[in-house]
């Protein structure tokens, strides 16, 4: 009987990572899209989403963003499976606070990423402040920072912040990426601190601002014992848009150089006692690396790592069924370029970078993430959306 893998989260790119990695286990494929654009449990698209075009897609449903209770029927009604335990794999926050936030009831029926098998434990590690006191623990570099409650537009601002400073939400919650934000002085921060309030009832972590030399990443499996943290990506090109911050195009290469702070990396992980695929985000400021933050779930980067050889969802997998992966590569030894083309192709569209520099990022990096020999239908597909789409600004242009 083929193990089922349920694969669910927003985001093509990231979801065919997922796909085509555990069907090198010969996986059963089942896919989740979690999307914006329904209407009575039914998708707005005439398409499908890219990934879906995959070979190794056994079943597609479809969830509305957001949806807790939608996600969960489905889950307990399409992907149950008999005399089997299907592996859950999460490839975003709100995904991964759902099943963590109903791992007593789930677990009876799959298995998936857990810490200590404890219900809301994973949300407990989404806090900011807990994993910026545990990475300060483990000798990692930290940046200042003060939170304060923000609820009904009403506050109180703390005396000791310093400008500029960078805001963030504390901890996960439904479009969080708006309260990103650098403010100069006091002013500033009071401005947008009221925006926020017509819109969230969060806690506002307010950090020291430190100019970034370089970003990079780690993506990693922990099954709770060991940690493998196969490479480093540093990123060369950040989204903009909806997407703000996320990769876009970046590249892997070994850990040669940074084993101490990788050594750091695994014992903060091991302290957590989590089991599952995450990602550190780190950067380089004024000579010294700092801790960004640790997500509990699979990265949008992670795919060049298994691109580079490194099956990390297959380790989860086996992980979990209680199989081994000692004849599994740990590690890259090559050097290698990536792209991801949602968050590029949503650069382009939103006119962040020009034709030329699109083309360039497609045809100059070594690793696609869309683009595989031996599934060749998503790149079909993604292509004629990419005619369509050039066909469109070059009629706005002749308008013009």
């Amino acid at each position: 009987m083929r193990q089922r893998v349920v694969v669910i989260g927003q985001g093509y790119t990231s979801r065919l990572c997922v796909i085509r990695s555990v069907a090198q286990l010969g996986c059963e494929v089942y896919v989740i899209v979690m999307t914006g654009y329904l209407k009575d449990g039914k998708t707005l698209n005439t398409r499908q989403p890219i990934d879906c075009y995959s070979k190794y897609v056994d079943k597609v449903l479809y969830c509305q963003s957001n949806d807790v209770n939608g996600l969960m029927a489905l889950l307990l009604t399409e992907c149950i499976k008999e005399k089997q335990k299907p592996v859950l794999i999460s490839i975003g926050d709100f995904v991964t606070t759902v099943i963590d936030s109903h791992l007593n009831v789930l677990r009876q029926h799959f298995l998936f990423s857990h810490i200590c098998h404890q219900q809301g434990a994973i949300v407990e590690w989404m806090n900011k402040e807990k994993q910026k006191a545990l990475a300060q623990k483990v000798g990692l570099n930290i940046v200042n920072s003060r939170s304060f409650e923000l609820r009904n537009g009403n506050y109180l601002l703390p005396s000791d912040i310093s400008y500029p400073c960078f805001t963030k939400t504390r901890a996960y919650l439904p479009g969080c990426k708006k309260t990103l934000k650098r403010c100069n002085n006091e002013s500033e921060l009071k401005e947008f601190i009221g925006e926020l309030g017509n819109e969230f009832d969060l806690t506002l972590l307010v950090e020291d601002y430190k100019e970034i030399e370089t970003e990079y990443a780690v993506v990693g499996f922990s099954d709770g014992v060991h940690v493998v943290i196969p490479g480093i990506i540093r990123i060369l090109s950040l989204a903009h848009g909806n997407h703000f911050g996320v990769a876009c195009r970046g590249e892997a290469f070994s850990i040669k150089g940074f084993e101490e702070l990788v050594s750091k990396f695994k014992q903060f992980v091991l302290e957590t006692g989590y089991v599952g695929i995450f990602d550190i985000d780190f950067y380089q400021s004024e000579g010294l690396f700092y801790f960004g933050e640790l997500n509990l779930r699979m990265g949008g980067s992670g795919y060049i790592i298994t691109k580079l050889g490194v099956n990390l969802p297959a380790m989860l997998v086996n992980s979990l069924l209680g199989k081994s992966n000692d004849a599994m590569a740990k590690e890259i030894s090559e050097r290698a370029t990536f792209v991801n083309e949602r968050m590029w192709i949503g650069d382009w569209q939103g006119n962040y970078i020009s034709t030329k520099k699109f083309l360039d990022g497609l045809r100059t990096s070594d690793v696609s993430f869309v683009s595989d020999k031996d599934d060749n239908a998503p790149k079909r597909a993604l292509n004629k959306i990419l005619w369509v789409m050039f066909a469109k600004k070059i009629l706005k242009r002749l308008i013009r």
